[in-house]
């Protein structure tokens, strides 16, 4: 068997599991927030084995949320799509409060696997929401294809974590690129290459962040964007 010189890898369970089955191997991962979920114990100097990028993603999700409030205008009902094994309820409080600061109510759907996430869309329909946010997620961006298909034929706006998402079809993105982790991710991997310590590669997080309307999968859904929103775009698709 040939020997493993570094682990490259995403999302919190995935490394816990890699962490368990090694103390030595170094392991890059991509995770939405490598010190809060305790993966490590340092940005700056990454102790054991892991360093990698740290998405920020719970920080995005407020954002997320108030772009998609924007961007459905009598919006009143948000259907919310979470993924039980990576979301944690405080997280989900929080933009409930937020939402509910803005006179829109929640309608959450749960899923465990990705199998369940048809059917959770066609719950998100019949409860009458007229909007659906995506929290962030492995399994959601795994499936990201699946979601933007049943979003669209459900006639529901949905916001994505990444803005490249919104590119291949999704009606919005707000999010750092995936490319630009991924990028960090293999700098990463050759500094690891040509003997540098994992310590000494501190974790890394996105320092841009960019949003991304398709206003050809609005049109088709029949919503109007505001002129103000399209206007703070970073990428407009007609």
């Amino acid at each position: 068997m040939a020997r493993v010189d570094v682990i490259a890898t995403a999302g919190e369970e995935a490394v816990r599991a890699v962490q368990q089955a090694t103390q030595t191997i170094p392991i890059v991962a991509i995770v939405g927030d490598m010190l809060g979920s305790g993966l490590v114990n340092s940005l700056a100097r990454p102790d054991g084995n892991t360093t990698g990028v740290s998405i920020l993603v719970f920080e995005a999700e407020g954002k997320r949320q108030d772009i998609l409030i924007e961007a459905v205008p009598g919006l009143r009902l948000m259907a919310v799509l979470t993924d039980v094994n990576y979301t944690k309820y405080v997280k989900l409080e929080a933009l409930q409060e937020a939402a509910r600061a803005h006179n829109i109510e929640f309608s959450i759907h749960r899923v465990a696997k990705g199998e369940e996430i048809a059917a959770a869309i066609d719950s998100a329909q019949a409860s009458g929401a007229t909007a659906l946010n995506t929290i962030s997620s492995p399994l959601f961006h795994a499936h990201r294809h699946l979601i933007m298909e049943r979003a669209a034929a459900a006639h529901l706006p949905t916001i994505y974590e990444f803005p490249e998402t919104a590119e291949e079809g999704g009606f919005a993105g707000y999010g750092p690129r995936l490319s630009a982790l991924l990028e960090a991710n293999a700098r990463q991997v050759i500094q690891l290459f040509r003997g540098t310590k994992v310590a000494d590669i501190p974790v890394e997080q996105p320092t841009k962040f960019e949003l991304v309307i398709n206003l050809k999968t609005a049109n088709a859904m029949g919503v109007t964007v505001p002129a103000t929103l399209v206007a703070r775009a970073d990428k407009v698709i007609e």
